[in-house]
């Protein structure tokens, strides 16, 4: 037992250490006053005693810098090590309170008295204690399997409360700030009481590490594992030849990232992406992921130009694009003023209807031209199959958007001018109708959210400005017809043509080959006689290769002949065209009994008819030659009733409509003809030839007749009155409703012509039989 007090005895200091009682612990001692303590306890067999450093203290050692309660222990080893400090082995004794400190300049002195601890608990609450302690070591072994046995095993076997204290004290692994505080409880069941606290939240601390180490632990476990298994399946599909390009997939993630479209949209990419990295490389089923991919990756969904919509702009740009066409560029110029106003909200869906060769693809070009936008076009022409528009499904083979998604993709933005070329002529069979698929593309209210069977993530099309073409009005489904506004381009006259020969055509081929202005001159003369003599048609398609041939073989001169210059004129155009391909026609003036000049429209311009009839005994039998349609059938048979109505006017015996066959024939029989506008030329024909009065060979009509003798108005005017202008006549009968289209014409058309208004057949047989010449 030792002296309660002591005289001064040597002192070492710990720092993050601490010495309980009955514990054996080394420490390495860096402090030269701490060595020299230690080896003056060691050379005298005394007692040490072991303070304890408060965390943060002040480097200098003062009294207020230790814990008051320490721990009298033994030297049992000091052992120097080769970085000058020293090992010593201590023994803690008893615990014991600091009363005074001694900093000399060899080594550290204290004076301090022994505390062991005071027993004032009762028996029942120290056996409580000590069985909690032992149930909570049990738990402490538990949660820290690396937690000594044979100091488990000491615990367990402690009989006494104080006996534990020590033992659990001595050899669990505690901070040293929880065994410096336990130090300094003197009484025993309040030490007891705050170690197993300290237990307990110990147990619960390790029990959280361990849960952490597990959750951890199996993270890594499947981590490797997937790393492994991924490696493996690396190795067997490049042995299969099957590997599956990462990069590719790492560089679609990447450039779905930077994609400008919505979160739902990349969301989509993603799961694809990750669908594709499942599947081998080279299955069928990863090419059509991986092309539905790209073809998601490269389609504008938030991209878009800005408009230009300057008005002055866009005039230049359609008056040095076209010649004339004043009525189409004044309708655009407002079109674009809409837009302007409205923000492109609403915008009508222009179509564009003329012969071919008119420049409906051109303008449509020219307005792309003009608001700064891309331009795609779409051939309709032959469209048969409604998976053109909506796109195929992708569980089909060679499954690909419609043309509309694949017009945007080629574009490249989301608001290009999408023309939709010759939408007259698309068709249907069981496959579906494209024409009716077209109605949700060009529907304002619905096309905003297009859904394509091949993309199957909505399209906006509402930034999209449509423009159609079409040749022939009629052949556009009603539906379809009411989504568009019409815009007509009637046929060039000849003036038209020389201009737009002149100042596009002409310089456009010499720069295709290569020719300058000074190399080739085609003279006025010239071109008047390409128009008249080899390319009469509506537009100026023809006009162009024929213009074209003429400059190939202006650069075959030049280099084959070494010649400076080429002038081409009316005499020597043969030489570069041949023969003429259409002779003039001769001024129609004489009067015939029988035959009458009616005029047509076509899809191809103007054109001039002859209507013959021939009257021959028989049985009263009606019959049509020259491919007629249905349409001409029945006007035919109109003018027949009319003209048995007025039969005694005209001094006709009733008895000939019953003992006469009454044949009509239209020349060309290869041609198909049809239409509302012969019905007044065959009712005149068959009068002349009932009657033996001849009709005036200078003189055309057009209109449509009825049962009771009125003439109803007709459409593609210009081009009939052109048409008649061209073959000479100098006289033509139109419907007098139809006065306010004439009136809108230039005097180039109608200035060569007398026109004669009627309301009824009696004003039209006025004008056109020549009563001074019948042969009856």
């Amino acid at each position: 037992m030792l002296d309660e007090r002591m005289d001064r005895i040597p002192m070492l200091v710990l720092e993050n250490r601490t010495l309980m009682p009955s514990m054996v612990m080394g420490v390495e001692l860096r402090d030269s006053r701490s060595i020299q303590a230690a080896n003056m306890a060691q050379e005298s067999g005394g007692n040490i005693f072991v303070a304890v450093k408060k965390p943060g203290s002040r480097q200098d050692l003062a009294y207020e810098d230790l814990y008051t309660v320490g721990t009298l222990g033994k030297v049992r080893s000091i052992s120097k090590l080769h970085n000058g400090s020293s090992h010593v082995m201590l023994e803690g004794i008893e615990r014991a309170r600091l009363l005074q400190i001694f900093i000399e300049e060899k080594m550290y002195t204290a004076v301090c008295e022994e505390k062991p601890y005071t027993d004032r608990g009762e028996d029942n609450e120290k056996m409580a204690l000590l069985r909690s302690l032992k149930d909570v070591i049990r738990l402490y072994e538990r949660e820290n399997p690396q937690f000594s046995r044979d100091s488990v095993r000491m615990i367990l076997a402690s009989e006494t409360l104080r006996e534990a204290v020590r033992t659990i004290s001595a050899n669990l692994p505690l901070e040293y700030t929880w065994l410096a505080g336990l130090l300094e409880i003197d009484e025993l069941t309040e030490n007891a009481a705050r170690l197993y606290a300290l237990l307990v939240r110990e147990v619960e601390i390790s029990r959280i590490r361990n849960d952490i180490r597990r959750k951890v632990k199996a993270n890594i476990d499947k981590n490797q594992r997937d790393y492994i298994l991924r490696e493996q399946l690396k190795v067997i599909r490049r042995e299969l030849g099957e590997e599956l390009n990462e990069l590719e997939t790492d560089r679609m993630a990447e450039r779905a990232q930077a994609l400008e479209a919505d979160d739902a949209v990349k969301e989509r990419i993603k799961k694809e992406i990750a669908r594709l990295r499942s599947l081998i490389g080279n299955s069928g089923e990863a090419s059509v992921s991986r092309t539905y991919i790209e073809t998601l990756l490269e389609m504008p969904w938030n991209h878009v130009t800005e408009d230009n919509l300057d008005l002055k702009n866009a005039a230049a740009v359609l008056d040095e694009d076209h010649y004339g066409l004043t009525d189409v560029k004044e309708r655009v110029l407002e079109f674009l003023a809409v837009r302007k106003l409205t923000q492109g909200a609403d915008s009508p869906i222009l179509c564009l209807v003329g012969p071919p060769g008119t420049g409906k693809t051109s303008i449509a070009k020219s307005i792309a031209r003009a608001m700064e936008r891309k331009y795609v076009r779409i051939s309709l022409g032959g469209v048969r199959d409604e998976a053109e528009i909506r796109g195929h499904r992708r569980t089909y083979i060679g499954a690909m958007p419609g043309r509309i998604a694949a017009g945007l993709r080629s574009a490249g933005v989301g608001n290009p001018l999408m023309l939709l070329d010759e939408v007259d002529k698309l068709g249907n069979d069981f496959k579906g109708d494209p024409a009716s698929a077209l109605l949700e593309v060009l529907d304002g209210d619905q096309n905003s959210r297009f859904r394509d069977h091949y993309i199957e993530i909505p399209l906006d099309l509402s930034r999209v400005l449509f423009i159609a073409t079409a040749n022939d009005l009629r052949m556009i489904p009603g539906p379809l017809r009411d989504r568009m506004e019409i815009i007509e381009i009637s046929s060039y006259t000849s003036n038209e043509k020389k201009h737009i020969a002149q100042e596009h055509l002409l310089p456009k081929q010499r720069e295709k080959h290569g020719l300058t202005r000074r190399e080739l001159t085609v003279s006025d003369e010239a071109l008047d006689l390409i128009i008249e003599g080899y390319t009469r048609e509506a537009g100026v398609r023809s006009l162009e290769r024929m213009l074209g041939k003429i400059c190939g073989r202006c650069a075959r001169m030049l280099v084959e002949n070494k010649r400076k210059a080429v002038r081409v004129t009316a005499h020597n155009l043969n030489s570069y065209l041949g023969r003429r391909k259409f002779p003039e026609k001769k001024k129609i003036s004489e009067s015939r009994v029988g035959i009458a000049n009616g005029l047509a429209w076509t899809s191809v311009g103007g054109d001039t008819l002859q209507i013959e009839v021939n009257v021959m005994p028989g049985k009263g039998e009606l019959l049509l030659t020259g491919r007629l349609g249905d349409v001409m059938k029945e006007s035919a048979r109109a003018g027949i009733s009319y003209l048995r109505s007025v039969a005694g006017e005209w001094g006709i015996d009733e008895s000939f409509f019953t003992e006469h066959d009454i044949h009509i024939h239209i020349p060309e029989g290869a041609v198909p003809k049809d239409g509302p506008s012969a019905g007044i030329t065959m009712a005149c024909a068959m009068l002349s030839a009932f009657t033996g009065i001849p009709v005036r060979g200078d003189c055309a009509m057009t209109g449509e007749i009825t049962l009771r003798g009125r003439v109803l108005p007709v459409g593609g005017l210009k081009e009939k009155l052109l048409a008649a202008g061209n073959a000479g006549l100098t006289k033509v009968i139109v419907p007098a409703d139809n006065r306010a289209d004439i009136e809108e014409l230039s005097d180039e058309i109608t200035g060569r012509l007398r026109i004669c208004y009627a309301d009824t057949m009696e004003n039209v047989l006025s004008e056109v039989l020549d009563r001074g010449k019948d042969t009856h």
